[in-house]
């Protein structure tokens, strides 16, 4: 996969603090700006955190550009519903010969890899042959009904893919641009740098939460699954491995 930072909230943490500050100063948003220098402004985080005081963090945003991830992950990623999407659409965007995503145990199985491959294959001449017949009947439907026929050919297109998707396989590329603060992404570090998180959005997440951690270490200092910050609240369900989870995002 690949992951980009595209944007941020500038001076990120100095911001939060000028808003955690204000609810309890007289003093003008300027005033509380130009008395926060860096090392204030961390300092002053770092108490937020120790309290709990989340709110003032939603003030800062962080804007990812996602590639080479699979549909199944799109579906797993949208439902931390406090972030905005923007995601390649299977209507608008023929599949030619798309890529997909080959899970790693998939991949070390050589019989496995083999009958995937074949699928995908299958998925690629289904979804083709499925593009071509429909665009034939959509085209003649439409030039019956006084279409020219170079109008007909570009709706008709747009229409068959739109239904030719539905062979396409959870496995297949997507990109998108992903825009969360920081308060859903403490929360979706929490859920999704867990071991028991599916791979894919795992690697997902771990990514990102390097990503953030370099503009607002402060913030994001703890941030990761819940392990990390006390005992496993999985119960019967836990990986039972957090002291390996806590050495590895020690030395993130």
């Amino acid at each position: 996969m690949k992951v980009t930072l595209l944007s941020h909230t500038p001076d990120p943490e100095k911001l939060v603090a000028s808003a955690a500050k204000l609810c309890y100063s007289p003093s003008s948003i300027e005033q509380l700006r130009d008395n926060l220098d860096d090392t204030a402004a961390e300092k002053f985080v770092h108490m937020l955190a120790e309290m709990g005081h989340e709110s003032p963090i939603e003030h800062m945003s962080f804007t990812f550009g996602i590639e080479e991830v699979s549909r199944s992950l799109l579906a797993q990623i949208t439902r931390h519903r406090m972030a905005s999407f923007s995601v390649q659409s299977q209507r608008y965007v023929r599949e030619g010969a798309f890529e997909f995503v080959l899970p790693p145990a998939i991949e070390s199985n050589a019989e496995a890899k083999a009958c995937y491959l074949k699928a995908m294959q299958e998925d690629q001449e289904h979804y083709d042959t499925l593009v071509a017949l429909l665009k034939k009947q959509h085209i003649e439907e439409l030039t019956e009904h006084g279409m020219s026929e170079k109008a007909a050919a570009k709706a008709a297109e747009k229409m068959a893919i739109e239904d030719a998707r539905f062979v396409l396989p959870n496995a297949c590329y997507t990109k998108m641009i992903v825009t969360m603060n920081a308060r859903s992404l403490l929360n979706f570090f929490s859920q999704r740098c867990c071991n028991r998180a599916q791979w894919e959005i795992r690697a997902l997440a771990t990514e990102m939460l390097r990503l953030v951690r370099a503009i607002a270490p402060s913030v994001f200092s703890n941030a990761g699954p819940r392990c990390l910050r006390g005992a496993c609240p999985e119960g019967k369900m836990s990986c039972g491995h957090a002291e390996q989870v806590r050495a590895a995002f020690a030395e993130f």
